[in-house]
């Protein structure tokens, strides 16, 4: 499981398929709590906030993390994910801000497509050094961590079948990793923080590299069955415990 709190949200941006439904948006802000559990105890760890709006051509979305009072003690994390995206939502551009506790990071991604490959040119800044560039490439299309998301919500699940698997390549920052998502099924009745409850699709995600190492646990996600295909929740394991995103509204 990737080591930040904050993380465990981020990775909820990072799907493709082709785009069946033509989502189409104008201006939106979803909210969420990031909740620890371990056995019986509950605590509120963090807060994000995921905003798209639409500037003629393009998507401009951001998402922002932050951990809350008493997690702030014990490891502060205040993280910002933006992109710029064409309304197919393919990256423009994608810059990851990195503060969690004494660490500061910025990595700006520059994408380029063709039509049959993508290429990438990814600039990291680091605090006391010069900044490193890293060219990344791949065959198809490629995503970032935060466009990826709105393919996600724009996948056509009634053509789907249990079981059924589809892969994309997600270029988050200096590694090109592959994502396999795999469609477990429906959850008829999935319970929310404020004891609602919804119909969703629920997505098992895995994340490896170039080789077929591994990158990270699993992660399961939950969308949607409505049109607006909402992220409702999303479970991740640590080694201790593990981290739940609920919609908040």
């Amino acid at each position: 499981m990737r080591k930040h709190i904050f993380s465990i949200f981020a990775v909820l941006a990072l799907v493709m398929a082709p785009a069946v439904n033509a989502l189409s948006l104008s201006n939106e802000t979803l909210h969420y709590e990031i909740v620890y559990q371990w056995g019986v105890i509950w605590k509120h760890a963090g807060d994000a906030t995921l905003s798209v709006s639409k500037d003629g051509e393009v998507y401009n979305a951001s998402l922002t993390g932050k951990t809350r009072s008493w997690a702030d003690k014990i490891y502060p994390v205040r993280d910002t994910l933006t992109s710029s995206m064409h309304l197919n939502f393919r990256p423009i551009k994608y810059e990851k801000f990195t503060h969690e506790k004494s660490y500061f990071a910025h990595d700006v991604v520059s994408f380029n497509s063709d039509g049959t490959g993508t290429t990438a040119e990814c600039t990291r800044y680091r605090k006391g050094k010069d900044a490193a560039v890293i060219n990344l490439s791949h065959s198809g299309s490629a995503y970032d961590m935060l466009s990826v998301f709105y393919m996600l919500r724009d996948m056509d699940y009634s053509k789907m079948s249990k079981g059924k698997t589809i892969t994309s390549c997600v270029f988050s920052g200096k590694e090109k990793e592959t994502l396999t998502i795999e469609f477990v099924g429906i959850e008829p009745s999935l319970k929310l923080r404020d004891d609602s409850r919804h119909q969703a699709f629920h997505l098992k995600l895995t994340f490896t590299t170039d080789n077929g190492k591994k990158s990270s646990d699993d992660i399961d996600a939950y969308i949607s069955t409505s049109a607006s295909r909402i992220p409702l929740l999303v479970v991740g394991k640590l080694k201790i415990g593990e981290v739940k995103c609920y919609y908040a509204k």
